[in-house]
C-alpha cells in the first residue's frame, strides 16, 4: 500500500512538472490568443453596436420594398451588380447586397447596406470604421499574432502568416496538454474532498484564493477549453487538419483537375456549367419558395446565379438566444422554381454535423447568444490561468528559497559536530 501511495507521488510529481514547465513555456502566447479571443467572441455584436449608422433601419415605413425593387434600385444608383443579398429577420435592421463593381471602380464598397423601407444604400463595408479595424487586428493578433502586418520574412523560406500558425499552434497544443495534465493532478488529489475543490475560498491568505481561482475554474471550464483548443489547432497544422477530418469521416481529398472540351482546367463540380435556364424567376419568389421549403424565422442569403452556378443558392439560419448556428441550404432552379437540392442541417449524419459546426465549436457561436456567453466566460478564465499559474509558480519558488534560508541558518547557529 505505501509502495503504491509512493508510486503515485511519483507519477503526479512527473505531472506536475510537465503542467508547469509547459504551462511556462506557452504562458505569454496563451494568454494573448485566449485575450484577443475573449474579446472576438462578440466580434459581430461589437461591430454593430460601433456603426449602428450602417446596420440599423434610420428610416422606417409602412412596409417594405420588394427584393426585386431594392436590387434594380441599388444596381441603378450603385451602377454595380448585385450577386447577392442577405434578408435578415430581425425588421429593424438593413439588407445586405453583395455587388460585383467594374474593375476601374476600385476605391468602392463591395458589400452595401440597404434600408428595405425607403431603398437608401446608408453604407458599404468602408464605412464600418474604426471597430472593424481593431477587430481584424484581434483576429490577426489571435491567428497569427500580427506577423502577417510583418513583409519582410523573419525566417526564411517561411511566410511570416505560416510562422504565426505554427507559434499559435504550437502554444495551443501545449495548452492542450496542459489541460489535460492539470485535471490529472487535481482529480486524485480532490476525490476524497471534492466540495472544497469546487469553491474559491475567498477568504483568508490571498494565496490560497490565488490557488483555488487556478484550479478551480480551470476544471468547471476544462471541457470548453478543450474543444476550444482540439478545433482550433484544425488552423495551424494541415496534418492535424486533415487527421481531424479523416477521424470524422468527412475527409475528401483535393479534387483531382480536370480539364474541360475548350481545354479549360476545373477542380470541383462548382464549375460545372448547365445549359442556360431562360427568363429568371423575380426575386419575390424565390424568397417565397425559400420560406415555404424552410417554413421557420431565420436570416435567409440568396446568392444569384453566376458562371459557375446556374441556380439561386440559398441558405436560411434560425434566431434566437438559442438557435443553432448551422444554416439550411437550397439551391433552386431560377426559371422553374424547382428545388433541385435540399440540405438540411439537421438531417446529416452526426459525424457531418459536427464537421459542419467546427468553426461554430471553436468561436462559441453554436447556439446563439447561450453558447457566445459561456465561451465568453470561459475564454476570460483562460485569459486568467497563465497569470494565475506564474504566480503560484512564484509563490512556490519564494517558499522554498525561504525554507532553504532557513535551513543554511539553522546549520550555522548549530554546535559544530565532533
Amino acid at each position: 500500500m505505501k509502495q503504491d501511495k509512493s508510486t503515485w507521488v511519483k507519477v503526479r510529481k512527473l505531472f506536475q512538472d510537465i503542467h508547469l514547465w509547459l504551462g511556462l513555456a506557452g504562458g505569454i502566447v496563451v494568454f494573448i490568443v485566449c485575450l484577443t479571443g475573449t474579446i472576438y467572441v462578440y466580434n459581430t455584436e461589437l461591430i454593430e453596436w460601433a456603426s449602428p449608422e450602417l446596420y440599423k433601419v434610420s428610416e422606417k415605413q409602412d412596409s417594405k420594398k420588394s427584393i426585386d425593387q431594392l436590387v434594380a434600385q441599388v444596381e441603378k444608383e450603385s451602377g454595380a451588380t448585385v450577386n447577392s443579398v442577405s434578408i435578415p429577420a430581425d425588421p429593424s435592421k438593413t439588407y445586405i447586397l453583395n455587388v460585383k463593381r467594374k474593375e476601374s471602380d476600385k476605391n468602392a464598397g463591395t458589400v452595401l447596406f440597404v434600408n428595405p423601407y425607403t431603398g437608401k444604400i446608408q453604407g458599404s463595408n468602408l464605412d464600418e470604421g474604426k471597430m472593424k479595424t481593431f477587430m481584424g487586428q484581434m483576429f490577426s493578433l489571435h491567428r497569427w499574432l500580427l506577423l502577417d502586418k510583418i513583409e519582410t520574412p523573419i525566417i526564411k523560406g517561411v511566410e511570416n502568416l505560416q510562422l504565426g500558425r505554427y507559434i499559435t499552434g504550437t502554444a495551443t497544443i501545449l495548452f492542450v496538454i496542459g489541460c489535460i495534465t492539470g485535471m490529472v493532478i487535481w482529480f486524485p488529489n480532490r476525490v476524497r474532498s471534492w466540495r472544497q475543490g469546487l469553491k474559491v475560498r475567498m477568504q483568508g491568505n490571498w494565496k490560497r484564493t490565488n490557488h483555488d481561482l487556478h484550479n478551480t475554474l480551470a476544471f468547471y471550464s476544462l471541457i470548453f477549453l478543450l474543444v476550444m483548443g482540439l478545433t482550433g489547432l484544425q488552423w495551424s497544422f494541415e496534418w492535424y487538419r486533415t487527421g481531424l477530418q479523416k477521424t470524422l469521416g468527412t475527409y475528401k481529398g483535393k479534387p483531382a483537375k480536370k480539364t474541360d472540351e475548350k481545354g479549360k482546367s476545373s477542380t470541383g463540380e462548382n464549375n460545372k456549367v448547365e445549359e442556360e435556364p431562360g427568363e429568371l424567376l423575380a426575386l419575390s419568389t424565390i424568397v417565397l419558395l425559400a420560406d415555404k421549403e424552410l417554413n421557420y424565422n431565420g436570416n435567409l442569403r440568396i446568392s444569384f446565379p453566376s458562371e459557375n452556378s446556374k441556380t439561386f443558392a440559398v441558405s436560411k439560419t434560425k434566431t434566437g438566444y438559442f438557435a443553432p448556428a448551422a444554416s439550411d441550404r437550397l439551391s433552386i432552379h431560377p426559371a422553374t422554381g424547382e428545388v433541385t437540392q435540399k440540405d438540411i442541417f439537421r438531417s446529416k449524419p452526426f459525424n457531418e454535423r459536427v464537421a459542419g459546426n467546427i468553426k461554430a465549436l471553436h468561436v462559441g457561436n453554436v447556439f446563439g447568444g447561450f453558447s457566445k456567453l459561456l465561451y465568453f466566460i470561459t475564454c476570460l478564465i483562460a485569459t486568467s490561468l497563465p497569470v494565475t499559474g506564474t504566480i503560484i509558480w512564484i509563490n512556490k519558488l519564494k517558499k522554498r528559497r525561504k525554507f532553504r534560508n532557513r535551513n543554511i541558518l539553522i546549520l550555522q547557529n548549530s554546535p559544530a559536530v565532533v
